[in-house]
């Protein structure tokens, strides 16, 4: 008699897929570990104690950070997003920023969203306003941004954020006024987009959400799992943070990233781009190469720029939509960093 009490075990292949694609950076930073402890071990102790102080420091940052994103997801707050793309264009594109600036997606997460909300027919102008402001900001990334870099920072972050969304959203409601961008997104793309995502309709949230077992179930499962990600990637990011400081000199950043032209912005908005992995470990590294000397224009150009256009989401887009609207929306993306990193960085000169 075949006992059916237990279920077949995972293959192995698939066990080593899930674990890679899940943690990843939990990978990464034991091989780092291990290739510091071959070649240097003396700078285990110090990276180490770097890792904990750092993770002490923010942890009420933290544990803010965790608690919105755990009230947003168990209360339906996220829902509200939807309401944002009612109204007439001009209404649409500013509360399509808006919401974008509210919203908990990353680079990546915004992408079936995003897919959804074209299919179903939704304009492409206040689609691309919440395109881009979303990745750069959310309740939980200004939080831990003000704990990091500072709360002027985290504050002209929020800004810019909305900003380049109501301005990405204006160019491409006058470009379609112009007649282009006809039939944004690719062919095979149907209703629900990448992933079979679906639009939800706006339902009211509930604020006590402690009074239905299911949403406060919800409540602790996205706590945990918020506490997971925010653990492994800022983790990560400490680490990086601690091997940058002991192997490269400060004299480098200075004289690459640091001074008053135009140069150190442009360099960064294009660096971003691929150095850009995460927005909450780019934090701690941003802060570090800023101590070092980097300007902060250099610094704003590189977050805005990475957190729009880093390559997984980009690769994401290009699978989305028809290759002219991903053209346009790297420009967006790219001249919008570099202008808001020069003006972040003439406003600290002030």
């Amino acid at each position: 008699m075949t006992d059916q009490s237990f279920p077949p075990p995972r293959p192995i292949h698939s066990f080593a897929a899930h674990i890679w694609n899940k943690q990843r950076p939990w990978l990464a930073f034991g091989a780092i570990l291990l290739t510091v402890a071959v070649f240097d071990p003396a700078q285990l102790a110090p990276s180490s104690a770097k890792i904990a102080g750092a993770l002490v420091s923010i942890a009420p940052f933290l544990a803010a950070s965790i608690l919105i994103a755990a009230w947003a997801g168990a209360t339906g707050a996220d829902n509200l997003i939807a309401r944002a793309f009612t109204g007439a264009p001009a209404m649409m594109i500013v509360m399509g920023a808006l919401a974008g600036g509210l919203s908990p997606f990353c680079s990546c997460g915004v992408i079936p969203l995003i897919a959804a909300l074209l299919a179903i027919g939704v304009p492409l102008a206040p689609v691309m306003a919440f395109w881009l402001a979303s990745p750069l900001m959310d309740p939980s990334m200004f939080v831990l941004t003000a704990g990091v870099l500072g709360l002027e920072f985290a504050i002209a972050k929020t800004l810019i954020a909305v900003g380049m969304g109501v301005m990405g959203g204006t160019i491409v409601h006058l470009v379609i006024r112009a007649g282009g961008l006809a039939d944004p997104l690719r062919e095979g793309i149907g209703n629900g987009g990448c992933g079979g995502a679906k639009m939800r309709a706006p339902k009211a949230p509930v604020w006590r959400f402690w009074q239905d077992p299911a949403r406060l179930t919800k409540f602790r499962t996205e706590g945990t799992r918020t506490f997971l990600f925010l653990l492994k990637w800022l983790s990560l990011a400490f680490l990086l943070e601690s091997l940058m400081l002991a192997y490269v000199p400060a004299e480098l950043v200075t004289r690459t990233l640091g001074g008053n032209g135009l140069a150190p912005i442009a360099i960064a908005t294009f660096v971003g781009v691929p150095a850009y992995f995460n927005g909450y470990a780019a934090l701690p590294l941003i802060g570090t190469l800023m101590e070092q000397g980097m300007q902060a224009g250099a610094g704003m150009a590189f977050l805005i720029a990475g957190g729009v256009t880093s390559l997984p989401a980009a690769i994401a887009v290009w699978a989305l939509v028809r290759a002219h609207v991903f053209v346009l929306y790297i420009a967006i993306s790219l001249g919008g960093a570099f202008a808001t990193g020069l003006m972040f960085h003439i406003w600290t000169l002030l």
